[in-house]
């Protein structure tokens, strides 16, 4: 079924929602291999099944709102696999229908910034030497094709830089779906090392935005961030860290906290959307809709 574009925007404000978890764990722990550049937008090409399972196992676990295989899609990447764009903005398009069949209550469309597309780890360093313009342009045919599929809300997510930002608010405009910006940080600034209200600043009076937070980052970045989002541009406010776990010399390192042991303090500073992303299972999306439960967003 799709909703009025309103409706998401209206629950979000009603109440706190959960979000998903990170996907590509839900898929590699069913045993698929996800070593491709396409990353889990393969999946949109060669197994769009198990992407339906990882979105249920989610829905299932108490999520609300789930993100599509889109993170790392693009036209440019579908090229390079020898697809061409007709066929690559149905594949887009496909993964809002493929998290609907789930029974996701909420779709949100997933847009990950330029680095990601470019499979080489510069999403955690942005400044990839273009101009807001020319991101601008990049981003703008994707976000048509996911807006065309009817998704509740556009994640403009694990962006590092503010002229990323500035690029994806305006790519944003006119297309009639509702969006968030999250940022991914480090040391309290952006992964490009901007202050964090030099960053949400961006977002202050964009109306096609309806919250603004951080995402695939570490759980104690996210208190301070929240903060800092709500004052800056008074919108809700959207957290959705890693497992607490560290990423070095290709492999996890570290204990995993998890998001749902800070959710209610997450919830208190006035985030409205909370889950996880890498390393973020099922089972730690279940403890994060307990906190959210008990902090009155059950039902949603």
């Amino acid at each position: 079924m799709v909703r009025a574009l309103e409706d998401f925007p209206a629950a979000l404000t009603a109440r706190p929602l959960v979000l998903d978890g990170g996907l590509s764990d839900q898929v590699a722990a069913a045993g698929l291999d996800l070593s491709d550049e396409l990353w889990t937008a393969r999946l949109l090409v060669e197994d769009p099944g198990a992407l339906v399972a990882a979105h249920r196992a989610y829905v299932a676990a108490g999520a609300q709102v789930v993100t599509t295989a889109s993170y790392q899609a693009s036209f440019e990447g579908f090229a390079r696999r020898g697809i061409g764009r007709a066929a690559a903005g149905r594949l887009l398009a496909s993964s809002v229908g493929l998290a609907r069949a789930a029974g996701a209550r909420w779709v949100a469309a997933s847009v990950g910034p330029y680095g990601a597309v470019l499979a080489d780890g510069s999403e955690y360093r942005g400044r990839y030497g273009l101009t807001v313009r020319q991101l601008e342009r990049f981003h703008r045919p994707r976000l048509e094709a996911l807006a065309a599929a009817g998704p509740d809300v556009l994640a403009l997510e694990t962006v590092p830089d503010v002229d990323e930002a500035e690029a994806l608010v305006r790519a944003v405009r006119g297309l009639g779906v509702p969006a968030w910006l999250s940022f991914t940080v480090a040391g309290g600034r952006t992964r490009a090392g901007q202050p964090l209200a030099e960053a949400f600043a961006v977002a202050a009076g964009v109306p096609e935005l309806v919250a603004v937070g951080v995402n695939c980052c570490a759980p104690g970045e996210v208190g301070g961030a929240v903060r800092i989002a709500a004052a800056v541009t008074g919108l809700p406010v959207v957290a959705y860290p890693n497992s607490g776990e560290e990423w070095v010399d290709g492999g996890w390192r570290g204990p995993a906290a998890g998001p749902a042991r800070f959710a209610g303090d997450w919830l208190a500073a006035g985030a409205r959307l909370v889950g996880g992303c890498c390393r973020v299972g099922p089972a730690g999306i279940a403890g994060v809709a307990e906190v959210v439960a008990r902090c009155g967003g059950a039902g949603g």
